[in-house]
């Protein structure tokens, strides 16, 4: 597990200004490739810092089976998506396979002018909108330690044929390319040693402790 801070093309974050009585909350970022334990990493930080708010997405599409409004998804029609995307109400969205996901504006702004911190499950390409709208979000990358250890944990899942993982390892390529546009970037080698990490990382800029 190893945990740094990158330089690339993030905008700068005064660490200084932070150890101050903040005005606003701080908006934590999680991005990984699929397979790389985002999902368990940050299901760990929600159990370490349970003050956290977890923005849930809205999605166009259709509940699958078990999944719940408001807990899996916020499930809209086309209609309210759009004309929420009209009036700029999306911090974040993206159109798949016919769908619509997107990220509330309104559930961020409202949290963050309460000095309630954030933290947000989200891909690249949402990340990149989100620092447009919130330049000062912190933003962390989980990268596996290998394309082959990638690979063989796809394999284990059981989930996906050998095309599907295929697909998922060529994603993965391009996302871990752009892993510089982070602000930091972590390794999740041994999940222990990873949760320890990133609760760490967010307990230092929580209590205005500068990481390492």
């Amino acid at each position: 597990m190893i945990c740094k801070k990158t330089e690339g093309t993030m905008p700068p974050h005064d660490l200084n200004r932070s150890s101050l009585a903040h005005q606003t909350g701080r908006l934590f970022v999680l991005s990984a490739p699929s397979g790389a334990g985002k999902t368990t990493l940050r299901k760990a930080l929600m159990d370490r810092f349970p003050d956290l708010c977890y923005s849930i997405s809205h999605t166009t599409r259709q509940p699958r089976t078990g999944e719940q409004d408001g807990v899996d998804y916020y499930f809209i029609d086309q209609d309210e998506f759009k004309q929420r995307l009209d009036a700029n109400r999306w911090a974040e969205w993206a159109r798949v396979h016919e769908n619509y996901y997107g990220t509330s504006a309104d559930f961020l702004d409202r949290c963050l002018s309460g000095r309630k911190d954030v933290l947000l499950d989200i891909d690249v390409q949402g990340a990149r909108q989100i620092l447009d709208r919130y330049p000062e979000s912190i933003t962390i990358f989980i990268m596996p330690p290998s394309l082959e250890t990638l690979r063989r944990r796809l394999s284990a899942r059981g989930t996906d044929n050998a095309q599907t993982i295929a697909l998922r390892l060529v994603n993965a390529q391009r996302e871990i390319a752009q892993k510089d546009r982070y602000r930091h970037v972590l390794i999740n080698d041994q999940l222990s040693e990873a949760v320890a990490s990133l609760c760490a990382l967010v307990e230092a800029y929580r209590t205005g402790v500068a990481p390492d």
